[in-house]
Formats: structure tokens, C-alpha cells, sequence
């Protein structure tokens, strides 16, 4: 069927309209009867021992109902946080930090909950949690990732060695070291990839309530992955079977990554309902609180090597990289340094690579993945090494990528270090795309332009490449009697539009009116199965499942509409909405079939009550989205600000389910990549304690910050999976630091500065102008 709500087509979101007229329903928004109100006592310290807590005056406040402690914790035998750690994938063994939902004995990093005070009223919580005398006795604490494997730095962790929770290393060292050894031209470079915060319009928050009658719990979460905070809470903290507790996720306002795992709070808020009596308990985070409790991202340092023959080619890669972990190794995020090291050679068709990465341990907050988990790392590598190596050897930026990329021809493409295949890409077609939207051309125009008032334009490419969807889910369909939808989705939207696309799909292959298509997700008692949402995986994983159920609800319901039209099953075909006998102009909605599947007598024997239908699938292999991206900045030599003048985007996602909502997924990216690149950076003093602790130091960027962004996609269907789609959802947060912080070393190339770590701050950029005397140069 093609309609105006058909695939591909840019349906506005169906989920806009309660949001943007405040009818959106997020935790905080929750008020259960009795509900009480929690709040935590968090570390002033990086590191320090707990000599003791008296909790006396607390207890004693006005509307205090408990004040817990790891004493109780330890009373009531609670578990704790066990993280994915690559040894559970068939990797090497590494330290498992277990990370208890109240601090034992010890403090890890500024921001870690010691004590959980519940009273009547949110003030009197508060009130409580400063009472909390706490007796530290502080300890050396290390928090840059370097210095913390330096031999006699301050251990985080006892039990690992160095302060290194796990290395990883993949490649073959010998065959590099012999390309590096014949090489015409080595280039080697380090980077650093500043810390960053999530900052998500919706803060964190939980309510947690126990049900003395079943003996079973309920938690609210702003999780994006309910069955697996489940999971973890129940199995982990609470050591009950799943089955007793259901976790909700209602609307939730962002994610990026940061709210993929368990937090202390989850725990933390169903336990002192248990303590209270049953009462609900609810916790919201506060901005402050958010800064030093959330896990962070990126924080990676890494130096990296090419080397390449007379014309350029490249031979060989070398990476060595340091991750940061924090205080504990969190959820997934050892992820990082894996997909950082394995996709380490982008879209380059490089013949010898030996990546390795050491996931360290410091007395900071824990890192999460965040939007791109490893993979915006690997690129913006990569691409410095590029534009280096072109600056080395005297060859144009682009020749040097077209000299390097692997042709479309090749595809499937197994890469020299991993178990991984490209299975499609056309990378130069879309670097080609790419560069007539930017009017690459015309730069030398607007250049002239510039100086002629007085600044410096540069500009900068950033081509990337992704492993895009994990994991399986399952998604569901089900007719109701009156012939309406309902999906049940495995996967988890916050913000991505998943009720608008997955109605699109059933409306393209069941024929039903969108408007009678409804959606269900969030709700481990409601969703049978589901893993959640990140990585890009929902439209791979989810699409692809919802894509079977579709099919087995139209074999499911063949017979019945056989029998009502009396005519064979294999005489019948589906086609827009209808079982249609071939040959004939007889047909029969499939909402008719369904609502006869639902007859209260008289149903025919065989048949199964009403008609459901679920569907499996798995992102085994993946896919891999790609794309290039070209900026353009202009810098003003007398302070330094860099002001993003031009910015284009195409991007290769396969099959494009919604153009609408793609792009802005894109732009989106851009955004969070951008103010990573300019301005956003979480940073710490030597002691530990955050100096960005608010949003009057940590920067976010703003609209005034963008030029009217101009963007394309490129449909180059995966291979993958039979629906031929690549994610989309990390694309622009993985292209746009490269094509930024490249555009800003090219206008800065005349006074001879060749690098500038991110964010590329006004003050950064000034400074390494001063040092190099540039503005009077500048100016000329």
C-alpha cells in the first residue's frame, strides 16, 4: 500500500501534539496516594573512608519516615550493580566492579550516595539529608585517565592492578610493525576527547513502591531499557525473580545513552518503600545533582599511527587509546573502547591494524556510553590522522580519502582486524554529494570574503562510518474485536518517534487506518519481552520483528478469510489491506477477518480466538550506516570565537522509513556533536571536585549557535536485514566533531597551528593564536 502515512513517507510525529501542549506524562508528573519523597546524601569527597555516620538528628527531623545507611543495606542483604564486562561475550577477563546502591566502607568519586533520607514532604527530605553527619577520613585520589595508570598512583579498586578494569586488543601486531617499517611516510598524533554530560531535557527520576499483599515492587523509571533496569533491580539489588517487579517508563525525556543502566536511585527508592511500610516513594533528580550523578561520556585519550607508501596509501594503523570507566565500571560501558578499537579504520580500505585500549579506573563519576559509544571516538581519530597525513605528504584532503576509501566494487568488505563486514556503502558518492551541497567549490569566494573583514574561514570534512543495532527483540500486534491495532514494542522511545514510524509500517502492510493503530511500550507487565533502545537498533531490530509479526498475522488470518469467502487459502492473495481472490474483483478487509476472529460463539473449529501475531529478529550481523559531513567556521583572530558559518550533511541509512523524522534525528546529532567540538566539556580540579558543576560553567550549545543546517539521505539498503536499513540515530553526534574541529585547524593553517584539542573554546583558540603571534599574520 502507498499513502500519504506509508514507509518513507514525512509523517509529522503522532506523539507531538501532547507534548508540545504539556500533556506529556513523565515520571515527576506521577502522584500516587501516600506518596512520600527520598533524598540522597552524595560524597563531597573523590575519595575518602567512612569512619562513621550518626543519622540521629536526621531521624529526628520533622516528616522523617527512615534514613537508610549501608548498614541497613548490609541488614537486608542487598546485592548490588554488576556490570557487562567483555568476558561475558567471549573477551578477556577483566575487575567486575560491583557498585552498591549505598557506599560501604569506602567513597569512589564526589557524587556518591551514601545515605537515603524519606520524609512526608520533598523539603523535609531535604532538610533531613544536610543532618547526615558523615565522618570521612579523605584518601590520595586520582582523576586524570594517564595518571591513573602511572605506577604508584592512587588505587581505585585494589583488585585492579594499575587501575585498569580490562585491556583489549585486537589486530596483528606483527604485520603492522612490518608495514610501519617500509613505509614512506609515518604520521602519528594524540587526541583527546573531552568528558561530556548528557544534559537531558528531562532530568532522571524514580518511584518505587512495595506491595505488601503480593510481596512485589513497582518502579517508575526514566529508563531506556526497562526490562533491563528490571533486570538488574530485581535480580541484582532486591535478589527477588523478575517477575516481582514491574518497571514502567512512561514518556522520558532524552536518553543519549546516559539512562541505559541501573542508578542507585532505582534501588534506592523500592527498597525504602519496603521499609516504609508500602508507601511510595518518589526521587527526582535536581540539575546539580544531575552534573555529578549521572554517568558522563567519552573521556578518551589516544594516540594513533598511519603509515602510507609514496602516493599516500595507507599500510598500516596503530591506535593505543586510554578510556575513561570513573569509580565503576557502568551497565554497558565497557562498550566503548570495544567499538572504539574496532572500528578504528573507518571507511579506509587499510591492509594492517592493531588497535588496543585499556578501560581505566579513576575517583570520578562513572562513564556511560553516550550517543555513539566508541564509535565518534574511532572516527574523530581517524580523520585528524587523515587530514594530518594529507598536511604531511602535500596532498589535497579529499584526493587523499579517494585514494584511501574502500570502493562500493568491494563490498562485502571484511575489515583487516575484527570479525566485521561492511555489506554496503558507497562512500564516495556520498563524499561526492556531499561536497557539491556543501558548494565546496565556491569556498575560495567566501574565504576572500572573510579576510577581507578581518577573519579567518576554514573548512573541514568528517566521513564516519558505524556498527549500527544489537541484540534481538520482539515486537507484537493485536487486533482488538472492533478491528483496531495495537503494537507492543520491545524497543523504547524517548524522542525518537517510534509510535509514528512502527504505525506507518503496520499501515504500509496491514492496510488498517493509522488512525485506529496504537501503541504500547515501557511496561514490563504490558511487554512481554524487550531489550530497550540504543545504538541505533530500533528501526534494524524492531522494524525487522515488527516485519514478521505483520506476516504471520496475514497467514494467521488467511484461512479464516478463505472460509468467509469460500473460496481455497491458496487461491487467496494480500494486497492493500485486503485477501483478495486471484483472478476475481472479490475481497475482504483484513479488520473484517479479525473482527469475525473474535465472535463470542460460533467460531469454527481450528481457529484460534482472536488474531495476534508476534515477530523475532536479531542484529546478527548488524549494519553500517555512513555518511560525510562539511563545515564551514569562521574565527575572529582577536578573541577567538569560532562562529559555525556552513554546515552540510548526507548520509547513507539504507531504507529511509520516514525522511522527516531521520533528518531530524540527524540534526539532532549535529548538535550534540557540535557542542562537544566548541564548547561542552565536564571538568575536574586536581582533588576531584567538578568545576562544571552547573550550566553557568558546563556550555551548551544553543540555536544562535547553528546556520540553517542543509542535509540529504542516501538510500544504500543494507544487506543485513531484509528491510535494508541502517541506523540513523548516532550519525550526527559521530560526523560532526571531526568536520568541525578539521574546519577550525584548516582557517587556523596559515599561522602554522596544526592542533587544538576539543571543545575549541574561545579562550583555546585565542590562546593557541597568541602562541603562535598570529593575529597580526591574520590580519595581513
Amino acid at each position: 500500500m502507498s499513502s500519504k502515512f506509508g514507509i518513507g513517507q514525512p509523517v509529522t510525529r503522532f506523539e507531538d501534539p501532547r507534548f508540545i501542549t504539556g500533556r506529556g506524562r513523565y515520571v515527576d508528573d506521577i502522584d500516587l496516594p501516600r506518596i512520600a519523597f527520598g533524598a540522597t546524601v552524595m560524597s563531597p569527597h573523590a575519595h575518602a573512608r567512612i569512619k562513621r555516620i550518626d543519622i540521629a538528628k536526621a531521624k529526628a527531623a520533622p516528616g522523617v519516615l527512615a534514613v537508610l545507611t549501608s548498614a541497613d543495606l548490609e541488614a537486608d542483604k542487598l546485592g548490588a550493580f554488576s556490570p557487562v564486562m567483555p568476558e561475558d561475550m567471549g573477551g578477556p577477563k577483566g575487575y567486575r566492579t560491583l557498585r552498591s546502591i549505598l557506599a560501604i566502607g569506602k567513597v569512589r568519586a564526589v557524587g556518591e550516595r551514601v545515605a537515603f533520607v524519606v520524609a512526608e514532604t520533598l523539603t523535609q527530605a531535604k532538610d533531613a539529608a544536610e543532618l547526615v553527619e558523615v565522618d570521612y577520613e579523605p584518601l590520595p585520589a586520582v582523576i586524570n585517565v594517564e595518571d591513573a595508570v602511572k605506577p604508584g598512583a592512587p588505587a581505585v579498586w585494589d583488585e585492579a592492578p594499575n587501575n585498569v578494569a580490562v585491556g583489549l586488543m585486537m589486530g596483528n601486531k606483527d604485520a603492522v610493525d612490518a608495514a610501519f617499517a617500509k613505509a614512506k611516510h609515518v604520521v602519528s598524533l594524540k587526541v583527546t576527547n573531552s568528558r561530556v554530560h548528557a544534559s537531558t531535557i528531562e532530568p532522571r527520576a524514580a518511584i518505587g513502591q512495595y506491595h505488601p499483599d503480593s510481596d512485589s515492587y513497582t518502579l517508575y523509571s526514566t529508563t531506556q531499557n526497562p526490562h533491563g533496569t528490571r533486570q538488574h533491580v530485581a535480580g541484582n539489588v532486591l535478589k527477588v525473580t523478575e517477575s516481582k517487579l514491574r518497571v514502567i517508563s512512561p514518556d522520558v525525556g532524552g536518553g543519549f545513552g546516559m539512562k541505559s543502566g541501573g542508578y542507585p536511585e532505582d534501588g534506592l527508592v523500592v527498597w525504602a518503600s519496603r521499609r516504609i511500610g508500602g508507601r511510595p516513594v518518589k526521587w527526582t533528580s535536581t540539575r546539580s545533582e544531575a552534573f555529578v550523578g549521572d554517568a558522563h561520556g567519552r573521556d578518551q585519550v589516544v594516540t594513533g599511527s598511519l603509515a602510507l607508501d609514496e602516493r599516500g596509501k595507507i599500510l598500516a594503523l596503530r591506535v593505543e587509546a586510554l578510556h575513561q570507566m570513573g569509580s565503576h565500571v557502568f551497565e554497558a560501558g565497557i562498550v566503548v573502547p570495544l567499538y572504539a578499537i574496532k572500528l578504528a579504520p573507518g571507511v579506509y580500505n587499510i591492509p594492517a591494524v592493531h588497535a588496543s585500549a585499556k578501560a581505566v579506573l579513576t575517583h570520578t563519576t562513572p562513564m556511560a556510553p553516550y550517543r555513539g559509544a566508541g564509535r565518534p571516538e574511532a572516527t574523530f581519530l581517524i580523520e585528524q590522522l587523515i587530514e594530518r597525513a594529507a598536511r604531511v605528504i602535500g596532498v589535497d584532503p579529499i584526493e587523499i580519502r579517494r585514494r584511501n576509501f574502500i570502493p562500493a566494487t568491494a563490498m562485502p568488505h571484511k575489515i583487516a582486524h575484527s570479525h566485521m563486514t561492511y555489506d554496503s556503502g558507497d562512500f564516495m558518492h556520498v563524499m561526492d554529494e556531499c561536497l557539491k551541497l556543501a558548494d565546496w567549490n565556491g569556498f575560495s569566494k567566501r574565504a576572500a570574503a572573510s579576510k577581507k573583514n578581518g577573519k579567518l574561514r576554514g573548512r573541514g570534512v568528517g566521513y564516519f562510518l558505524e556498527e549500527a543495532a544489537v541484540f534481538n527483540d520482539k515486537m507484537v500486534i493485536r487486533f482488538d474485536p472492533s478491528g483496531a491495532v495495537t503494537i507492543v514494542a520491545g524497543t523504547h522511545s524517548h524522542g525518537q518517534g517510534h509510535q509514528t514510524v512502527y504505525a506507518q509500517m503496520v499501515h504500509e502492510w496491514l492496510g488498517v487506518p493509522i488512525d485506529t493503530i496504537r501503541f504500547i511500550q515501557g511496561d514490563t507487565d504490558e511487554v512481554p519481552i524487550g531489550r530497550g533502545t540504543y545504538g541505533s537498533r530500533s528501526m534494524h531490530v524492531g522494524g525487522n520483528a515488527l516485519k514478521r509479526a505483520a506476516d504471520a498475522i496475514i497467514e494467521k488470518a488467511k484461512p479464516m478469510a478463505a472460509m468467509m469467502m469460500e473460496a481455497a487459502a491458496g487461491d487467496l492473495e494480500f494486497r492493500d489491506g485486503s485477501f483478495r481472490i486471484v483472478g476475481t474483483d472479490r475481497a475482504l478487509p483484513l479488520t473484517a477477518v479479525a473482527m469475525s476472529l473474535h465472535r463470542p460463539v460460533m467460531l469454527p473449529p481450528g481457529f484460534e480466538l482472536g488474531l495476534e501475531a508476534s515477530g523475532t529478529f536479531s542484529a546478527e550481523p548488524s549494519n553500517y550506516p555512513n555518511g560525510c559531513h562539511v563545515c564551514e567556521v569562521e574565527i575572529d583572530p582577536e578573541t577567538g570565537t569560532v562562529t559555525l558559518d556552513r554546515y552540510a550533511a548526507v548520509d547513507d541509512v539504507g531504507k529511509v522509513m520516514n525522511r522527516l523524522l531521520c533528518e531530524g534525528q540527524i540534526h539532532g546529532g549535529v548538535a550534540q556533536g557540535v557542542g562537544q567540538a566548541l564548547m561542552e566539556a565536564i571538568v575536574y580540579d586536581s582533588d576531584g571536585q567538578l568545576v562544571t558543576g552547573s550550566f553557568q560553567d558546563y556550555v551548551m550549545p544553543r540555536a544562535e549557535d547553528f546556520p540553517d543546517m542543509v542535509s540529504e539521505l542516501i538510500e544504500v539498503p543494507a544487506t543485513t536485514n531484509p528491510l535494508g536499513i541502517k541506523g540513523a540515530g548516532e550519525a550526527g553526534a559521530t560526523g560532526a566533531p571531526p568536520a568541525v574541529i578539521s574546519a577550525i585547524l584548516d582557517a587556523l593553517k596559515p599561522l602554522g597551528i596544526e592542533h587544538i584539542d576539543m571543545p575549541a573554546t574561545p579562550s583555546r583558540v585565542w590562546a593557541a593564536i597568541r602562541a603562535s603571534n598570529g593575529t597580526k599574520a591574520a590580519a595581513e
